[in-house]
């Protein structure tokens, strides 16, 4: 268990490498020039002498690779420079200020995703072809065919203007989340109950299940002690993939429901082209990625011991 934990942590350290490096070239292969830019946002005229004085104080004189090393250095110090638009604050302290929002944004949507995929993907694969199946399989094909932004409009419509039971915008109380939540986890939900449907199913012709019912055991142990178990296992890499998708997919949300996350300080960074703002944050999503996989990655030998006899044998 040891040797496979050094080796995903060596191989996590890898990917971060790379991910750090396309975000750097891929934030640097925008054709503006960012010293005119950062003049430009701060109202400063982009003469030539400001334009080289601005290039000498971002760095922009330098090699690509020593600008590449020199940022890489002050980013594992969590210091990823000043943004543009707001000189006075610096990168970091915009994530931090942005992040408690996203966090709660996709915690809640987390919990409505587990909450609702799980049972309901149980009890369609165990009353399969009844009619409870049939409404969840139209569910599924309902709510993976609608884009979220025209679902966020329709509950928005529905629970805001029409019964007002729920705040449209802002992010002050945990009712203010539950519409963005409940908008971002839809097609999340569809996805796993389908996933865990055909797990379940396929797991009932196993002989394992045979055996578990011949022993006398009741259907409802069968169900979540033998089958479930088996069948996470699809369903938790999906979900280790799904929490990073469900924080990157905050950035059109935040935008309808105004949560000053992530999402949108990502989105006003694309607009006003603040480079630092958007290299730290391409970096963050790559590094949640590559945690999210190893936490995964570590649950998948827990629940499986195949895996760890495999790994010891390697």
């Amino acid at each position: 268990m040891a040797k496979f934990i050094i080796k995903r942590l060596l191989a996590a350290c890898v990917t971060l490498f790379l991910v750090s490096f396309v975000a750097f070239v891929i934030v640097n292969l925008i054709p503006a020039d960012p010293a005119e830019v950062a003049l430009r946002i701060n109202d400063i005229p982009p003469s030539e002498e400001a334009i080289a004085e601005m290039r000498q104080q971002l760095g922009l004189d330098k090699p690509f690779m020593a600008r590449y090393f020199d940022w890489l250095s002050a980013s594992l110090q969590l210091d990823f420079g000043v943004s543009y638009t707001n000189t006075d604050r610096m990168v970091s302290e915009e994530l931090a200020r942005s992040f408690p929002y996203t966090l709660r944004l996709a915690g809640i949507s987390l919990l409505l995703l587990v909450g609702i995929s799980l049972p309901v993907g149980i009890l369609s694969a165990v009353y399969k072809n009844h009619w409870f199946d049939h409404i969840v399989r139209l569910f599924i094909f309902a709510s993976t065919a609608m884009p979220n932004f025209w679902l966020a409009f329709i509950l928005i419509w529905c629970f805001s203007l029409e019964l007002n039971w729920l705040p449209s915008s802002g992010a002050t109380t945990w009712q203010h989340y539950i519409l963005p939540g409940m908008t971002l986890c839809m097609a999340y939900i569809a996805t796993y109950i389908r996933l865990i449907r055909n797990a379940m199913l396929e797991s009932m012709g196993e002989q394992y299940v045979t055996y578990a019912r011949a022993r006398g055991l009741s259907e409802w142990s069968v169900v979540t002690k033998h089958m479930l178990k088996n069948s996470l296992q699809t369903s938790m890499t999906a979900l280790g993939i799904g929490v990073v998708r469900l924080v990157a997919g905050t950035v059109v949300i935040e935008n309808i429901f105004a949560i000053p996350g992530l999402g949108r300080l990502a989105l006003a960074a694309i607009f006003n082209r603040d480079y630092p703002v958007l290299q730290a944050y391409i970096l963050a999503m790559g590094c949640l990625f590559v945690l999210s996989n190893l936490i995964i990655d570590l649950l998948h030998t827990a629940v499986d011991p195949r895996l760890k006899t495999a790994g010891s044998q390697q």
